[in-house]
């Protein structure tokens, strides 16, 4: 309006005053249109810079996966869309995850070893009411902190038996899927309860298991304000016991070699497959894939004891969801890997992981050892924040190794410790010990031997006291299993006499018992 009165004063008669006075308010008007556009620009680029410094993370975690069964290890199971993640960003060929699930999902969860947590042992059993302490500060809630919406479909299993275990209480803005180790893919039930909820609330819903998690994840991408970085775990039950898939995927792998199992597995991975392609391409749609680092790995090794594979469920439970029996042979393959699910060796621990993010990280392969428990404390480090110096990692940034093929920032890697066995690795040294009498001690050059076949610890007796003082110091920090403390039947009659009297024993049940959960 000054602008406006100045033309007015200076121009010489009423027409051309008033020519002048239009040709003014039409200026102020570009002026407070530009300026306003000028504005709105500034906030939607400090949003997306605000953004672009946090990327989005999506982690997608299979569950039991054998490590030679997927298409891009040279497998006959069809995996095109996680081959891609392979082909397009860097593949961890030493990457750790624990022997079973509860332990790896509590180092993925909060960048420290299991044992510090007394989760080391085995998994939490649905009759258990422990799980991970609530002084843990987990991932999400550290993201959280950071500005980040926070999201979980899947499998928890990290404590059900009390709400203040559960994901939404844990960091999680919004969970969708189920709490104990498993359930049936179709009915969402284990031990005549249902298991399958959103948000908190219980529900009975039609579906298949992997799908339905799939359709959760990419409506949550869809849905997903952009102004704030968003991360996304995407927990698989698949291709976990019991072995089961809709029959016409099933009746895609007919002609597959092998039992009837290995044709249900392969059908079960090839369904993750397709959602993994859904989540990408969702994120692709929402403009959000240049900016998000997507991780995909497993929990462990792919399951060759039968013990591991019975879908922890009764005879007749297993007959009839597709468990295997104690007589048969699982279906899946680590390929020249030692051992599988449970097993300290490679094949029971070592799992296929890639990061995969085009716009920062180039394809190539990592060989260093790296581990579950670096994920946390990479991902803070990209997203500008900080765990609790109260509760230190035992992770490490690993990004310099992922993006410019630095040397692993480990001294060593404890594989896991327990009451009565215990795994470490150094460099290509890998120790085992088994601590049972008699007891056992095994040492492989991992850089000559990874398929663990020999033994070389009377080679090597200056290694073997490297690694057994460094996996006794690990022993001493550790937790009391709560397992064992759930457990006292696992060492037999004399199981509630071994321990000491502040061991707190206190008998959990059996894995096919009724799971504890708290009504919604």
């Amino acid at each position: 309006m000054a602008l406006a009165a100045a033309l007015l004063v200076a121009a010489p008669g009423h027409a051309l005053a008033q020519v002048a006075a239009d040709s003014a308010m039409h200026a102020c008007r570009l002026v407070s249109f530009f300026a306003s556009a000028t504005v709105a620009i500034a906030l939607a680029l400090g949003s997306a810079q605000a953004a672009d410094g946090k990327p989005n993370v999506v982690i997608i975690l299979a569950d039991d996966l054998g490590n030679a069964d997927l298409g891009y290890r040279g497998s006959d199971i069809k995996t095109p869309n996680i081959d891609k993640l392979a082909e397009g960003g860097v593949r961890l060929e030493q990457f750790y995850g624990m022997p079973v699930c509860t332990p790896s999902r509590a180092e993925l969860m909060t960048g420290r070893y299991a044992m510090r947590h007394g989760l080391e042992t085995l998994v939490i059993f649905p009759s258990h009411t422990y799980g991970l302490p609530t002084d843990e500060r987990t991932l999400p809630q550290a993201l959280k902190d950071a500005g980040y919406d926070t999201a979980m479909v899947g499998k928890w299993h990290l404590g059900h038996a009390d709400k203040k275990y559960w994901p939404q209480n844990r960091g999680f803005d919004y969970f969708y899927g189920n709490l104990v180790g498993e359930v049936d893919y179709f009915t969402k039930e284990r031990g005549g309860v249902i298991d399958w909820q959103r948000n908190g609330t219980f529900i009975n819903e039609e579906g298949y298991f992997t799908t339905l998690i799939g359709n959760e994840a990419v409506k949550i991408i869809d849905d997903h304000d952009t102004s704030n970085p968003l991360f996304l775990y995407v927990a698989s039950l698949a291709p976990h016991a019991p072995y089961q898939a809709p029959k016409e995927d099933i009746e895609a792998y007919k002609d597959l070699p092998g039992d009837i199992h290995r044709q249900t597995y392969a059908a079960m991975i090839t369904a993750l497959d397709t959602q993994v392609g859904r989540i990408v391409a969702a994120l692709k749609e929402k403009d959000m894939l240049d900016n998000t680092l997507i991780i995909f790995s497993s929990d462990n090794g792919g399951v060759t004891n039968a013990l591991f594979a019975t879908g922890a469920r009764s005879k007749e439970e297993r007959e009839e969801s597709g468990g295997v029996g104690l007589e048969e042979k699982p279906p899946a393959s680590n390929g020249n890997l030692s051992g599988g699910k449970g097993s300290l060796h490679e094949g029971g621990v070592r799992v296929p992981t890639i990061f995969y993010w085009p716009a920062k990280l180039k394809p190539g392969v990592v060989d260093e050892p790296l581990g579950m428990v670096d994920v946390m404390p990479t991902l803070l480090a990209l997203a500008g924040s900080e765990g609790s110096a109260d509760h230190p990692f035992d992770g490490k940034d690993i990004w310099a190794t992922v993006a410019e093929g630095a040397p692993s920032p480990h001294e060593d890697i404890l594989i896991n410790v327990e009451a009565f066995r215990g795994a470490i690795r150094k460099g290509n040294w890998k120790l085992v010990k088994i601590a049972l009498l008699p007891g056992k001690t095994e040492l492989f050059d991992l850089s000559k031997d990874t398929g663990e076949q020999n033994n070389v610890a009377d080679q090597f007796p200056e290694i073997v006291a490297d690694l057994e003082a460094r996996l006794l110091a690990y022993a001493k920090e550790k937790k009391k299993s709560e397992w064992i403390k759930a457990q006292p039947a696992f060492l037999g009659a004399q199981g509630q006499t071994i321990f000491d009297p502040d061991f707190d024993i206190d008998d959990g049940g059996l894995p096919h018992e009724k799971p504890v959960l708290p009504p919604s």
